[in-house]
């Protein structure tokens, strides 16, 4: 498949990164010094020019493109790009946007712009955030088959029941898998006789209900679904829309905002959030409005040195969870490292929405883990397929690829996956699988 991609930056590059093995990418920068360095990087064709030209894009040959993505950090560079190549060929394009104005009138038609699909990294990031809101003691969290399978990612603490415990003495829900653990720069595919140790993540695949029952399992005192006590720091594009899909869940957050016109406007248009206007980083104020007693503070303010300052004051309060936007990918591991318990990044999570598109079409849902280690994986099994009709047992005896069934859903019905479970077409598989081993898994499917 021939690719182009507007864009050099974070996203661009991350999904350049993820598709230069197996296909024909062309990535194209107005910096000339960033494709230079592209160049080095990637095995990539790297261009230098203005996306939205016709001569920049008949330079990398659009006419030949199964696939355009036009990812820079400007909304109508990337919308003028895709229409643009609308007019050379006939590419299947998407647009990454910030601005939700510009997703809504896309859905609209879903042919506005020239656009065949429009990523909102704003939007993408708020939903995020409130699934992790939503399984306080998470650090990631990804619905799957529709909803009824659900992918979660926990940091085992040193005071967790389950630290020190072995995988099959904390495995004890019916409809859950435990499909990976990261230990440092490790990953394990773990069996029922690994240990569990403080510091380790570890990924489980199953049903709802259970990964909730678990999550209450390793971090009782986090109360996963009672999060009611809500603090959002900043009124950014973020924020906002982390408030208003509380909202929808019925909940009524509490949102900080310095600036007296966004504070206004964000009062108007959350009627069951409560604004309040003031710094931030003001520590008298946030002891006053008890942002201790908080069960989760979201920091969503409009740079990453606010937000870690907002997250330590709020840590050193007493806050028991914090969750951060962090802009800068480079800045994540430091979010981390100083103890903030969640770090998202909208650039990532972008990126990581427009790459499961590269897949071919059985690739129903993805989520990329640990810097790219490892991805969740749900495929629709074909009838042709080389997974049809075999159990579990034999797939991994005889298949290269290190990889987990974490679940399988059938007739829109949960199966537990075990051994023998023989699948069958039309089967929605969730696999948790080493990244080198996603193309040959999808081959089969």
């Amino acid at each position: 498949m021939r690719v182009v991609i507007i864009g050099a930056g974070q996203v661009g590059t991350a999904i350049a990164d993820s598709l230069d093995d197996d296909h024909d990418v062309v990535v194209v920068d107005i910096d000339e010094a960033r494709t230079e360095e592209l160049t080095y990087e990637l095995d990539v064709m790297a261009l230098t020019g203005d996306g939205t030209a016709m001569s920049t894009l008949q330079e990398a040959d659009v006419e030949e493109a199964d696939l355009f993505i036009a990812c820079t950090d400007d909304d109508r560079t990337n919308l003028v790009a895709c229409g643009t190549a609308k007019t050379a060929a006939d590419p299947f394009t998407i647009a990454r946007t910030k601005d939700v104005q510009y997703l809504r009138t896309w859905e609209r038609t879903e042919s506005a712009f020239g656009v065949d699909f429009m990523v909102c990294s704003d939007l993408l990031s708020a939903e995020n955030v409130v699934r992790v809101v939503g399984l306080p003691s998470a650090v990631d969290v990804d619905p799957f088959a529709g909803g009824r399978v659900r992918m979660a990612e926990f940091e085992i603490r040193g005071d967790s029941p389950v630290a020190g415990q072995t995988v099959a003495e904390a495995d004890r829900f019916d409809s859950l898998t435990f499909a990976g653990l990261f230990r440092d720069e490790e990953m394990i595919l773990p069996r029922g006789g690994d240990e569990i140790r403080p510091g380790d993540r570890a990924v489980v695949i199953g049903s709802p209900t259970s990964v909730q029952a678990f999550a209450t399992d390793i971090a009782p005192e986090a109360t996963p679904g009672e999060a009611t006590e809500i603090v959002i720091f900043g009124g950014s594009e973020i924020g906002y829309h982390t408030a208003r899909l509380l909202e929808e869940r019925g909940l009524k957050p509490r949102l900080i905002e310095q600036d007296h016109e966004r504070a206004r406007y964000l009062a108007e248009e959350l009627p069951d959030t409560l604004v309040m206007e003031h710094d931030a980083t003001d520590v008298e104020f946030l002891a006053r409005e008890h942002v201790d007693e908080a069960d989760i503070v979201v920091a969503a303010l409009d740079s990453d040195e606010k937000n870690m300052l907002v997250s330590m004051l709020s840590k050193r309060l007493g806050t028991g969870r914090v969750v951060s936007v962090v802009d800068s990918a480079n800045y994540v591991p430091l979010f981390e490292e100083i103890g903030i318990d969640v770090a998202v990044n909208p650039r990532g999570v972008t990126a990581e929405e427009i790459t499961r598109f590269t897949h071919e079409a059985v690739a129903e849902n993805i989520s990329v883990l640990e810097n790219d280690q490892a991805e969740v994986l749900e495929l629709e099994l074909s009838p042709d397929g080389d997974l049809v009709g075999r159990s579990i047992r034999e797939i991994a005896a005889e298949t290269d690829a290190d990889f987990v069934v974490g679940a399988v859903t059938r007739n829109r019905e949960y199966v537990t996956p075990r051994g023998d479970t023989v699948l069958q077409a039309g089967d929605h598989v969730v696999f948790f699988v080493e990244t080198p081993f996603v193309d040959d898994l999808i081959a089969m499917s």
